[in-house]
């Protein structure tokens, strides 16, 4: 497939658009940004993600700032051909819910698109991942920050990179870096398809 030269979906969102957005809302006071990545392979996988994008805008302490591009992976951590690629992606927002806050919001859109935890790496209509808040470098079993594999994830970290070259993860330096550092088979970009960023 012949790209163009310029391709949207691909570009980041320019820091002075970003700023101009940040003025314009007022409704967040001291808002944090965090980084979650977002995965479905069944069902209608792009309208989940798509739905559970929209979730996250209408939750109040949460705007979305970012939505990456689409890409399709194979799943992590079983055999080659035993469930459904992924589609994959990342999402940037500002919120001033603390992370205990997100991840309930995070476990409530789950159960709104019947996530089920029957085994271990199975398939799921939706998984909604905190993968960075701010700085915060956390061991808490219940929500370690940042996530404990995303620097080993092509799946994460393409998609991050995207929107946001110069990104950080706490405690493992440039997502650059660490995107080099990692195997990128099985995951590939989908041009053809998009999230929309909510308005």
């Amino acid at each position: 497939m012949n790209k163009t030269p310029f391709d949207p979906t691909v570009q980041p969102v320019p820091t002075s658009v970003m700023e101009q957005v940040d003025a314009a809302d007022s409704t967040l006071s001291n808002p944090k940004l965090a980084v979650l990545s977002l995965g479905s392979n069944l069902g209608n996988r792009l309208e989940t993600l798509q739905g559970a994008v929209d979730a996250l805008e209408d939750t109040p302490g949460v705007r979305v700032k970012a939505v990456s591009p689409v890409y399709e992976t194979e799943p992590w951590g079983v055999e080659p051909g035993s469930q459904p690629s992924y589609f994959n992606a990342v999402i940037v927002l500002k919120t001033t819910l603390p992370p205990d806050s997100l991840l309930e919001r995070a476990h409530a859109i789950e159960e709104a698109f019947h996530r089920v935890r029957d085994e271990h790496w199975g398939p799921r209509t939706i998984d909604v991942d905190i993968v960075a808040y701010a700085d915060v470098v956390s061991d808490d079993p219940v929500l370690t920050l940042p996530h404990p594999r995303a620097h080993e994830r092509a799946f994460v970290l393409a998609p991050w990179h995207d929107v946001d070259p110069e990104a950080q993860l706490p405690g493992r330096g440039p997502v650059t870096d660490l995107l080099a550092a990692v195997t990128r088979e099985g995951v590939a970009a989908r041009a053809d398809l998009e999230l929309r960023l909510p308005e």
